[in-house]
């Protein structure tokens, strides 16, 4: 329990009534990237907003595709990547976030199998690499960037301001190549990663901030079924007690105790079955020997309805397989939930293999589980929940958590915590372990294996963060490699058990520079090492230590001294403890004469040498250089750089998209505005000819067709041209439209308010007599031109026909009121005066200071009276004082 309580990372519920910095600043986010999905949560705290929310993308929706597309030399994500999939398979690119830092064969394999047609090709780095339809090249960091990019978006519009910071999550089977290459992704979409975190720890966080496990601890099984994966994470919540201003107070903490995982069984692998039963029915419907697992296209579309029927199917016992024109115009049928779970029959025990697991593996029993907490969307499949049931022996599966945002806003509260500028209450400890072991592998000349050194570097589930040191005894450059535990599986695709492979130089040339001196213990190398709270391992740095043992020369002091001194000087030192600050003058007077006079060296000191055997400690720092290779390396420098300049160039690209989807909607929202007004309203007929509504009508059809056909690929200026060209003749009829009625308006509530300002006037002269008279005639008179003003104008306007300029406008009369209505505020404004003060005549003021000036010297006289007693009782001492005296004294120390 201590090493728990040590370990806890506090998390914590958002207080947003407090915050020390301001609310655009203080707003993270987080990022659940699925397979399949993607949600977004932000944290702002912002008055009057709710501090974690999940962000809605352009259609509304709570979730979005994880989907990005290049097509047409543009790039579309989200909601946009989803709308082209079935006409463009090719283009569009899915299960990114599966295919990073895996070997080209496997990721060619995994297209093929999923019947997602990419034009595949190698990288330098042997992994694989997008092939969009203008020829660029894209690395799959650069396509989960531009997914990430997306999300992050998502969030900029939910929270009104750019947001960087953010934790991303991860599934539990993610190996060191995947997390770098995630994390490297999203520094190329522009995030700052705060962290990556597990899946299940979101959802254990979720799951336990608003709970409280003072009066009982418990174990939690969350099982997680998504789109691509499945797995089962054991998790116990307890508390313990701490000190918090003086008081002790209890705090929740949890730690994940294990995790297991079907990396390849999810909800795609049941709609896979359907596809592939579907697909052969409609070659046998079909017939010709046609397949049509041969065509992009119509697999694209089988695969969107058959996700839509395996979701009508958990609500209903049957559901329709409509695919309009699925191929050459033909389509089919229907299927039932039983032919479904036929289908899939084997993948139900499989479902059950991570619980098995992580039961057996914990050495725990399905009766000492509290509870097992169900996520993911593939979880709502009645027939995944029966077996479930059948196997934990429970009437009731446990679904108190969101299934799709669970794990995002469970991430979005360690986002929180390891924010800078978020106020954090209602702490929550929390443990997580790194769900590989890793091993430490050494490599030389005339290196000799020591099994005491080449161990387990990180034992499976050690929790993170921490940092680590191993020490060994060489005297040449070395290397060093990290390698998966064989005992256990390897992350999905991954080839090899060697991840990562460093060479330490700068040891041999340590050696020789301290090897000629006495060395009192062998030369040693020191590899430092840490396990992030992102779960990636790194060698941060290595030194050479070595102790040298040598004589050193050490000052000796002899002290010769005679007892008379040494009395002396006991005595010199007592006076200085206890003297007064008289005595410490005469003690430096002596001190100043004794060092005039002449040194007596039999009396000094003497100082000599002696030899002392000394070690030393020298700590050298060696160079260390990763020389990691194949799919699994991040990418270098070089690679990063171009992909960086290849997503801003994109960047730019759908800014100006965006700029010009804007005004070409903002043109044909102008042309039908302007059309209905032309046809349907009555006043436009009073407020324009006739030949100005005909000519502008024929402005509006040129303009139409024009928008229709030749303006399709037209650039944003053209829209705007068009539109300007389009308000040059309409904006001048709506103005005299809005006019017909607001200047009337105006003009009525002008004359109410000079109406009341005439009570006003009367009010002042009433209550408030000390108003500069001048200040209110100016008002008055000002009123009386403004109403001049107004019946001027309104006379020109009657005579002014509709269809033409207006002789004044509504904008014209507010700006007057107003101006008028600054000056009586103004005025309104002026304080009442104070009343004055009269000042006496010098007469009345000369015996009030005459009685003054006799009470200051009768004061002064008995202080000087007091003084006097004072100082004859300090002087005369066991005297008696005089009856004056003895009387004056006590009075004056009455007053004291």
């Amino acid at each position: 329990m201590a090493q728990l309580r040590t370990w806890g990372i506090l998390l914590a519920v958002l207080v947003a009534a407090a915050v020390a910095v301001p609310p655009a600043t203080a707003a993270v986010a987080s990022i659940d990237l699925g397979s399949e999905w993607l949600k977004v949560a932000a944290v702002h705290l912002a008055p009057g907003r709710v501090p974690i929310a999940v962000a809605i993308n352009e259609m509304s929706k709570r979730k979005s595709p994880a989907l990005a597309a290049l097509a047409d030399g543009n790039r579309l994500a989200g909601e946009e990547a989803a709308g082209i999939t079935a006409r463009h398979p090719s283009k569009v690119f899915a299960r990114a976030r599966d295919l990073l830092a895996k070997p080209f064969s496997y990721v060619q394999s995994f297209a093929e199998s999923h019947f997602l047609p990419y034009d595949l090709v190698p990288d330098a780095r042997g992994a694989a690499a997008v092939r969009g339809d203008d020829g660029q090249v894209y690395s799959v960091e650069e396509i989960v960037a531009m997914v990430l990019h997306y999300a992050a978006g998502l969030a900029d519009a939910h929270v009104g301001a750019p947001v960087r910071d953010a934790v991303v999550t991860v599934p539990p089977y993610f190996g060191q190549a995947e997390r770098r290459a995630l994390t490297q992704a999203a520094q190329l979409a522009g995030i700052n990663v705060l962290a990556l975190i597990n899946e299940h720890a979101g959802a254990a966080l979720q799951y336990g901030i608003d709970k409280d496990f003072s009066n009982a601890s418990r174990h939690v099984i969350f099982y997680d079924m998504g789109a691509g994966s499945t797995y089962a994470a054991l998790v116990y919540y307890s508390s313990y007690n701490a000190k918090e201003y003086g008081k002790t107070v209890s705090v929740n903490q949890f730690q994940v105790k294990d995790v297991r995982w079907n990396s390849k069984l999810g909800g795609v692998e049941m709609e896979m079955r359907l596809v592939n039963y579907f697909a052969d029915q409609f070659n046998k419907q079909l017939g010709n020997g046609v397949d049509i697992r041969q065509s992009p296209k119509a697999m694209a579309k089988l695969k969107k309805q058959v996700k839509r029927t395996k979701e009508i199917l958990s609500a209903n016992t049957a559901a329709p397989i409509s695919v309009e024109s699925l191929y050459n115009d033909v389509d089919f049928s229907t299927i039932t939930r039983e032919k479904f779970e036929e289908l899939c029959e084997d993948l139900w025990e499989q479902a059950l293999t991570p619980v098995k697991e992580v039961l057996a593996h914990s050495d725990m029993k399905i009766d000492d589980i509290y509870a097992v907490e169900l996520i993911g969307g593939a979880t709502r499949v009645p027939k995944l929940q029966a077996k479930l049931q059948e196997f934990l022996g429970r009437r009731e599966l446990d679904k108190h958590l969101d299934a799709d945002e669970a794990i995002v806003l469970g991430a979005s509260l360690h986002a929180a915590n390891l924010s800078d500028g978020i106020k954090l209450n209602r702490k929550l400890g929390m443990i997580d372990g790194s769900t590989y072991a890793f091993m430490l592998e050494i490599d030389g000349p005339d290196y000799v294996r020591d099994e005491s050194i080449d161990q387990i570097l990180v034992p499976r589930m050690k929790k993170m963060p921490i940092k680590m040191f191993r020490s060994i005894r060489h005297t040449k450059d070395f290397d060093v490699s990290l390698n998966y535990n064989k005992a256990y599986e390897l992350p999905p695709g991954i080839p090899s058990h060697k991840f990562a492979e460093y060479s330490i130089s700068g040891l041999t040339d340590a050696t020789e520079k301290y090897l000629s001196r006495n060395l009192s213990a062998p030369i040693k190398a020191n590899i430092h090492f840490s396990l992030s709270r992102s779960g990636i391992v790194s060698l941060d740095r290595a030194e050479a230590v070595t102790e040298i043992t040598e004589w050193v020369d050490v000052p000796k002091k002899i002290l010769t001294l005679e007892s008379n001194n040494t009395n002396q000087n006991s005595s010199s030192e007592a006076g200085a403890a206890n003297g007064t600050p008289d005595s410490k003058d005469n003690l430096n007077s002596d001190s100043d004469a004794n060092s005039s006079a002449p040194i007596d060296e039999s009396n000094a000191q003497e100082t000599i040498t002696e030899k002392v055997l000394k070690k030393r400690t020298f700590r050298v720092p060696l160079k260390v250089v990763e020389k990691t290779t194949g799919a699994g390396t991040i990418l270098s420098k070089e690679l990063y750089s171009e992909a960086k300049n290849r997503l801003e160039a994109l960047d730019k690209k759908d800014a100006e998209r965006r700029k010009t989807a804007e005004l070409k909607n903002n043109l044909e929202s102008y042309i039908y505005s302007m059309k209905e007004k032309l046809e349907e309203s009555t006043d436009i007929l009073t407020v324009s000819t006739k030949q100005e509504r005909q000519s502008f009508a024929e402005k509006l059809n040129e303009v139409q067709d024009w928008l229709y056909m030749d303006g399709e690929d037209a650039q944003a200026n053209e829209f705007k041209e068009r539109l300007d060209q389009l308000k040059a003749i309409g904006d001048p009829i709506l103005f005299r439209l809005s006019e017909l009625k607001a200047r009337p308006a105006a003009c009525e509530n002008a004359r109410l308010y000079l109406s009341e300002l005439q009570k006003i006037v009367k009010n002042w002269e009433t209550n408030k007599p000390w108003l500069p008279k001048k200040r209110v005639d100016e008002v008055v008179s000002e009123a009386e031109k403004v109403k001049g003003w107004l019946e001027e104008k309104e006379a020109l306007q009657k005579s002014t026909p509709a269809h033409s300029q207006p002789a004044f406008t509504s904008e014209e009369v507010v700006d007057k009121i107003l101006d008028l209505q600054d000056k009586v505020a103004s005025i309104n404004r002026i304080p009442k005066p104070k009343p004055k003060i009269e000042k006496k005549s010098a007469k009345e003021e000369e015996p009030a200071n005459k009685e003054k000036t006799a009470s200051s010297e009768s004061a002064s006289s008995e202080t000087e009276s007091t003084g006097t007693s004072q100082e004859s009782k300090a002087t005369e001492g066991d005297q008696s004082a005089s009856p004056e005296n003895s009387d004056s004294e006590p009075q004056s120390h009455d007053e004291l």
